[in-house]
């Protein structure tokens, strides 16, 4: 066998074993039309549930499937709060609980990706809101990706779940007076292949 030859073939080989390897991973863009992350909280020690979402959010997801490893970006707008009563969102934007004057994002940045086969199955990240940033571990409860028919390429979308207790971010409003602290936390997400 020609030694030369032998040397070049194995150069190509290992150049596109590397190529293959920097391109393996996709990159992901949220899609903000349907992507809404939302949130159950007490109300009144327990009187009745209240539901919020968010209606601006942005940023990236990146997932590499065959090294089963990936990772998240994500901007929240917190003034686009929604609980469906104009009141509710006054007050809960305002200095007594999400101040978004003084603390306009939330983001939430993975740290780790835990596949269950070929799926994303938990995302072990970090959540800053109100300008705190804590652990949270978001499961995700549903995954699929399909061509989009109207985008013309890849869309992925999960469903994906949280549990959180907001005072340990500073958002302490009436935990003194009994309404429990802890968040129930949802997100509805889509993204377009880049």
């Amino acid at each position: 066998m020609n030694f030369k030859y032998s040397v070049a073939t194995f150069a190509a080989i290992a150049a596109l074993a590397a190529t293959g390897t920097a391109f393996a991973a996709d990159t992901y863009t949220i899609e903000p039309n349907h992507t809404f992350p939302s949130f159950e909280a007490d109300h009144m020690g327990g009187l009745s549930v209240w539901r919020g979402k968010f209606t601006k959010t942005s940023g990236s997801i990146t997932l590499d499937r065959a090294a089963k490893t990936g990772s998240v970006d994500i901007v929240i707008d917190a003034s686009t709060l929604d609980f469906g009563h104009e009141k509710m969102n006054e007050h809960a934007k305002g200095p007594d609980m999400f101040d978004v004057a003084k603390f306009p994002t939330a983001t939430y940045k993975s740290k780790s990706i835990t596949f269950k086969g070929d799926v994303p199955a938990e995302v072990n990240g970090e959540l800053t809101l109100h300008g705190v940033t804590k652990p949270v571990k978001l499961t995700i409860n549903q995954f699929k990706c399909i061509q989009h028919p109207m985008f013309k390429r890849e869309a992925c979308g999960a469903d994906a779940s949280a549990t959180f207790n907001r005072a340990d971010f500073g958002i302490d409003y009436a935990v003194q007076m009994g309404f429990n602290p802890t968040v129930k936390l949802a997100i509805q997400v889509e993204a377009l292949k880049q």
